[in-house]
């Protein structure tokens, strides 16, 4: 899936919130190796970096367009692409950091465990996952998919990631190789504009396999469609904003 930095940074400051509150359950004061896993246009780096040092902070990610803008934002920082599917440090990490990148891999958690091998003894695995599939947002996708003049293009095809799992899980799988394991959830609500702005961000995001699927040909259709369904799920507020509900997973390992 190609991915847009520009498209990406339209909602910057609401989507670093939770990079920034997943940061501050971190227990180290300081360290000499931290990787940004997913690290995108480069915005949860900037937060490591400011806390521990560019020189210290590795970011990674695997759309050339996101570590092109995150250089750019940070020329004193190293990045680098590779695919977080099989990625490991070289040498043992005090940090693994990772906002909103591993709901995209279906066997996130054994990646996630693997992972913990690769951390020095005390070091810190910080996961931060959009848990918002039961939202509207991601429920009209579906909808817009099976209606209108483009849904053979859907048929037969899954697009939807896979719902996360109970944070029990990730309590059973992480505890064997942790000291301590924290899981919690937190839920934003975000004032937006209009319904066209909710929809702005889950262009960025989420909606973007269904506009390539839907293609050139139904685009336009099928994103009226989807703001349509988007302005009735989403009623406005007695100042006319839309409060958009976003519900996101936390997950913190340290190594035994």
């Amino acid at each position: 899936m190609v991915w847009s930095a520009q498209q990406y940074l339209k909602f910057e400051n609401e989507r670093t919130r939770p990079a920034s509150d997943l940061l501050a359950q971190v227990p180290l004061e300081r360290l000499s190796a931290a990787y940004d896993l997913g690290c995108g246009p480069g915005n949860s780096t900037e937060l490591l970096a400011e806390r521990y040092g560019v020189n210290v902070v590795t970011g990674i990610d695997s759309d050339a367009d996101m570590l092109e803008k995150a250089q750019l934002r940070m020329p004193n920082t190293t990045f680098q692409r590779a695919d977080l599917a099989t990625w490991r440090p070289k040498q043992p990490a005090d940090l693994l950091y990772a906002n909103a990148v591993f709901q995209w891999l279906p066997n996130h958690l054994d990646i996630l465990v693997a992972l913990m091998a690769h951390l020095k003894p005390g070091g810190v695995l910080a996961v931060q996952m959009p848990d918002n599939l039961a939202e509207p947002t991601h429920l009209m996708m579906e909808e817009s998919s099976a209606a209108g003049d483009w849904k053979s293009a859907f048929e037969g095809k899954s697009l939807r990631r896979q719902p996360l799992p109970a944070p029990a899980t990730y309590f059973d799988r992480l505890s064997a190789v942790s000291s301590r394991v924290d899981v919690w959830h937190s839920i934003y609500n975000h004032p937006m504009q209009n319904a066209q702005a909710i929809v702005e961000w889950v262009k960025g995001t989420g909606l973007r396999p269904y506009l390539e699927t839907a293609g050139e040909t139904h685009r336009a259709a099928f994103l009226a469609d989807y703001l349509a369904r988007i302005d009735a799920a989403y009623p406005a507020m007695a100042d006319g904003r839309r409060l958009l509900r976003f519900p996101r997973l936390f997950v913190v390992a340290i190594k035994a």
